[in-house]
């Protein structure tokens, strides 16, 4: 028996709740490897599938968490062994899967990779899934030509989990970096991962009638969205990209075609759930070598499985500030 964070739906009232409970390795789905779970984190998806689900989880009870960090158990697959130290992200665990929100977990073989070289499974809890996407959106930006020198970039959300990585990876390779956020009292926090300006989020929150504004942003990671997004597409530099990672401020994209008509903009798609074997390798070790490991420690909120179902509603209000760490065994 071992503890797990169990989602239950009420039949009549459609309600659900959550609370830690004990449960057995043969309630466990099937999968190729089991992993004695160390780490897991907080992700806005893990606040849906604490709460009402949020069209994400399709079977109770469940046990949600989108990562996990920990030691192989057991394995039927011969990639993996027992002792071994693994991270998952993605793959829809802890949405449609069981996930990373108890002792132990059983996945396929495929939705693991190795613990990079230079992390501890601690720290791969603190990057996450929100730490991974923003290495993966600094990663497309360089790919589409964005180098220190070219100019600031602007980073949305910056105060989020997401942005708080994207600002101290981004400062850490060079570059200038502007952090958006709607939260006054998190400027000095921003400012010691390394933005050199704080942009107040009511300055870049509203739409415009002027489809193009002046040529301010050389790069930008945008976990907003929305109203935001469209206003900041009218910002950039000409051949300047844009990665989206998020819809915090909406889904819709209230913008015209101009700027990549006119300034040749690119609005690069991040996806980290379904993202290749080969990728997830090139970012993991990315973020080994070019996330600072005293900035990703300034970010961290330690957690158990009992603050859980609190963290799960407050992440969705946007009250949770840089990444939370869960220590499943405290």
């Amino acid at each position: 028996m071992f503890n797990a964070l169990v989602v239950s739906k009420d039949e009549d009232s459609g309600k659900t709740s959550a609370a830690v409970q004990e449960i057995s390795t043969e309630q466990l789905p099937a999968g190729d490897v089991t992993v004695a779970v160390e780490y897991s984190t907080v992700n806005y998806k893990d606040g849906l599938c604490i709460g009402p689900g949020g069209g994400l989880v399709r079977n109770y009870p469940h046990v949600p968490g989108i990562d996990f960090a920990g030691t192989v158990e057991s394995s039927d697959d011969s990639r993996y062994k027992p002792g071994d130290k693994v991270v998952l992200t993605g793959w829809r665990v802890g949405e449609v899967h069981w996930g990373g929100y108890a002792q132990k977990a059983r996945v396929k073989a495929d939705w693991l990779v190795p613990l990079p070289d230079g992390l501890d499974t601690r720290q791969a809890m603190a990057v996450g899934t929100a730490g991974f996407t923003s290495m993966l959106a600094v990663m497309a930006l360089e790919d589409h030509g964005l180098r220190p020198g070219d100019g600031p970039v602007l980073v949305t959300g910056a105060a989020g989990g997401v942005g708080s990585v994207a600002v101290a990876i981004l400062a850490a390779l060079g570059h200038e970096v502007a952090g958006v956020t709607g939260r006054p009292e998190t400027a000095d926090y921003l400012t010691s991962l390394g933005a050199t300006q704080i942009v107040a989020r009511e300055e870049i929150n509203e739409t415009v009638k002027r489809p193009l504004e002046a040529e301010s942003w050389a790069g930008c990671v945008d976990a907003v969205g929305g109203a935001m997004l469209a206003r900041v597409l009218g910002q950039m530099k000409y051949g300047a990209s844009v990665s989206a990672v998020g819809l915090a401020g909406g889904a819709g994209l209230p913008a015209t075609v101009i700027p990549f008509l006119l300034r040749g903009v690119n609005l690069l798609g991040i996806d980290s759930v379904m993202q290749p074997y080969d990728n997830r390798l090139r970012a993991w070790q990315r973020i080994a070598d070019d996330l600072p490991m005293d900035k990703l420690e300034a970010m961290v909120q330690p957690a158990t499985l009992s603050d859980l179902p609190q963290l799960g509603a407050d992440i969705l209000k946007g009250q949770v500030k840089g990444r939370v760490v869960v220590d499943v065994n405290a």
